[in-house]
């Protein structure tokens, strides 16, 4: 499966009404409510949205007629096999109805067309692991964290005996990765791993 490697927009005007879309990747359900009301416009007429998480998946027509909006938004992104992705359109009217054809063509075919102009990456199922490590360790352990492949640094905090690591690790190389750290550190690191999860 595929998703967006970072949000992206797009501006089309249909018949005067001006519509943005802006899709981007969610890593689940809260994040795409987060997602849509980051980017829903108070000052718009209209602000449909899809997300697809999964199995999970919600649309919202915002006061567009029934069926017009929410769901062409969410067959774009199926139409593409995206996951773990949120779109919301904007809609500014412009005076000119466009019926409820217009209207499925306008969201869907806006929706679509951000979506294929954004940069699309397989999505990597990740462990989030927690490493805590003494100050003497963490210089290495940084270091190598980040000359392993897919490995993200999410958070650093620091203790008064050295710091804690919020790190994602790649479902494929996770145990390599947490036996390396354990032998640079002989055993002094501990790496608490959660379940895996998609991004």
């Amino acid at each position: 499966m595929l998703t967006l490697e970072r949000p992206t927009s797009l501006e089309q005007i249909i018949k005067k009404s001006r519509f943005v879309a802006t899709g981007g990747p969610v890593a689940g359900e809260q994040a795409a409510k987060d997602f849509i009301a980051a980017h829903a416009d108070p000052g718009a007429n209209h602000n449909c949205w899809a997300w697809r998480v999964g199995q999970s998946y919600r649309s919202s027509d915002d006061g567009e007629p029934s069926g017009t909006a929410g769901k062409p938004i969410l067959q774009a992104i199926d139409r593409l096999s995206l996951d773990n992705v949120a779109v919301v359109v904007t809609r500014w009217f412009g005076g000119v109805l466009l019926g409820s054809g217009g209207l499925i063509r306008a969201y869907g075919g806006t929706a679509a067309t951000c979506l294929r102009a954004g940069k699309l990456v397989a999505i990597v199922a990740v462990h989030e692991a927690t490493i805590t490590v003494t100050f003497s360790d963490l210089a290495l352990v940084q270091a190598r964290l980040a000359s392993s492949a897919g490995v993200q640094i999410r958070q650093e905090s620091f203790t008064e005996t050295g710091a804690t690591l919020t790190v994602g690790l790649p479902e494929a190389s996770a145990p390599q990765i947490v036996h390396m750290i354990m032998d640079i550190t002989s055993g002094r690191a501990s790496i608490v791993m959660d379940p895996c999860t998609a991004i």
